[in-house]
């Protein structure tokens, strides 16, 4: 498929996809929110899904005519227990009726008890689970992906190997064959002092032993110099990563965090979605005050990741 470059273009080729191979079920934990049921119906309206929703029925009814939708267009499973509504919404994916996992009104404790819940949740062996930012950016011909800046608070070597492979193979569910990986520090050179630059050079040397497939990994890379050509040609980095990532690996989430809400409120014309990758099926983890706009991208993103996941 053609490299997704753009959020926009993200919605198109989502389309395209669901046009060949048909739509994907998303099943929605509390969906109790009008604005959610909206990005859902646009996502439905243009052929990328269709939707289960667990919340309380008469609020949730109540949403979809406020949405300007029709509650006959979705399928609604009647759950008053917010503790539980996680956990119906996910056995919907883990018994094979839907492909996607959503968060809506619910608080995340309880969204997040859902997908790791051990009888039903969406949990892989013993891979991290991970949480992955996508953004168009103006001035930038790719998507850029930062992870992990919203789930795993403070990574060891072995979580930031599996964050690496899960945003990797996110980011081949948007066509980039072979993603360019940042292991992002604050210097350039290995510092003993700073852990950070030793799990970057052990990734490295991972990628290198083939621990890491369908990728280039390089590190540490300070951000200047993994995102921008001419910052790598005057600090001398010869490598084919520098000025060129597509995927950058921040070393703790306070670093992810902040990279990611500065994209998104300092660049102005950006566009951000996220979701969890590296669970059994996509999960879609939106703020609840994220816009319509956001949640749409994300669901758009989580269709091509199903679809890529078969």
């Amino acid at each position: 498929m053609e490299q997704v470059r753009s959020l926009s273009q993200l919605i198109e080729e989502a389309r395209k996809l669901c046009s060949e191979k048909g739509r994907k079920r998303i099943s929605v934990a509390m969906a109790e929110d009008a604005g959610l049921i909206s990005a859902i119906e646009e996502a439905r309206k243009l052929g990328l899904v269709d939707a289960t929703l667990v919340g309380n029925s008469e609020k949730v009814k109540a949403c979809i005519e406020e949405a300007g939708a029709n509650e006959t267009d979705y399928h609604i499973i009647a759950e008053d227990n917010e503790a539980k509504c996680g956990i119906v919404a996910v056995t919907e994916v883990s018994a094979g009726r839907a492909d996607i996992y959503m968060k809506g009104q619910l608080h995340t404790d309880n969204f997040l008890r859902g997908m790791l819940n051990k009888e039903v949740g969406l949990r892989v062996g013993k891979n991290a689970i991970s949480h992955c930012y996508f953004h168009s950016i103006p001035g930038y011909d790719r998507v850029i992906f930062i992870a992990d800046g919203a789930f795993n608070m403070y990574p060891d070597l072995k979580m930031k190997k599996d964050i690496v492979q899960n945003t990797v193979n996110f980011a081949r569910s948007l066509g980039v064959d072979t993603p360019k990986v940042a292991c992002l520090c604050a210097v350039e050179m290995v510092n003993p002092d700073m852990p950070c630059t030793l799990d970057a050079t052990a990734l490295v040397q991972m990628y290198k032993r083939g621990q890491l497939k369908n990728c280039i990994v390089d590190g540490p890379l300070a951000l200047d110099n993994a995102i921008d050509e001419e910052a790598a040609r005057i600090k001398h980095i010869k490598s084919d990563v520098a000025g060129r990532a597509d995927i950058l690996i921040v070393p703790q989430i306070e670093v992810g965090n902040a990279l990611a809400k500065s994209i998104s409120f300092f660049a102005k014309g950006s566009e951000t979605a996220g979701l969890i990758v590296g669970a059994a099926a996509p999960v879609v983890l939106t703020s609840r005050a994220d816009s319509p706009r956001a949640k749409l991208l994300s669901i758009a993103g989580a269709v091509m990741l199903a679809h890529h996941q078969g």
